[in-house]
């Protein structure tokens, strides 16, 4: 498959059959099923890791925020509340009003929609949570190189590491349970990964696993070097 069938694809998916879905484990409110609910969790988790990595390095506010693949804003919209100017992007339209309704008619964050290589400007922070994994390692590593020129001092990544462990949960079919659950799901290698940002002027400051049943992510916090 090419990289704009992939693209198509996953943009197909969270405007149809998979949106009311994550709207739903994107909601702290609705009901869902254990194995949406174990994914809600983990999700916010990764947020919550986040949150935390910025405001332990300092001021929050003020800060120049890009949240690439945004999903209906579970992170832009906790980040403007903090303070910063957030600029949020998806390649799902139906995701950006959700995330739009929910903000209401304040102004920040901005949401717009967009694929995640179109993104332009100049930022202090880029994030982009739970994105890679619907995308192969080429494209990727293609995002990531874009998403550096993006960032002035910060780059924070959550991926699904590749490992024994969870190539065979991923082979066997227990990690996405359910009809209709999803696009492809990819496994990345994290060295691979970090060379990438290595090679892009970035050094891997700090990294965190959230792992549970149904749901896992390896988050990088990647500081601009070079």
């Amino acid at each position: 498959m090419d990289k704009s069938a992939d693209k198509e694809l996953v943009q197909e998916y969270f405007n149809t059959t998979g949106f009311e879905r994550w709207r739903k484990i994107y909601s702290d409110t609705e009901k869902v099923s254990k194995v949406q609910q174990d994914i809600r969790e983990g999700h916010q988790r990764t947020v919550d890791q986040v949150l935390y990595w910025l405001k332990y390095k300092g001021r929050v506010e003020g800060t120049t925020v890009c949240d690439a693949g945004c999903g209906v804003g579970s992170l832009s919209i906790p980040l403007a509340k903090m303070g910063a100017k957030v600029f949020a992007s998806d390649i799902s339209e139906k995701m950006i009003h959700e995330a739009k309704e929910r903000i209401g008619s304040a102004d920040n964050p901005v949401f717009a929609v967009s694929d995640l290589e179109s993104i332009t400007g100049s930022y202090d922070v880029v994030v982009c949570l739970d994105v890679l994994i619907h995308y192969p390692t080429e494209q990727a590593l293609a995002m990531l190189t874009h998403l550096a020129k993006l960032a002035k001092t910060r780059l924070i990544i959550s991926f699904a590491p590749k490992n024994w462990f969870y190539d065979l949960l991923k082979k066997i079919g227990s990690l996405f349970p359910g009809a209709s659950k999803t696009t492809r799901a990819y496994l990345h290698q994290e060295n691979v990964l970090k060379r990438r940002l290595h090679s892009l002027g970035f050094q891997v400051a700090r990294s965190e696993l959230i792992a549970s049943q149904f749901y896992f992510a390896l988050i990088f916090d990647a500081i601009r070097t070079a």
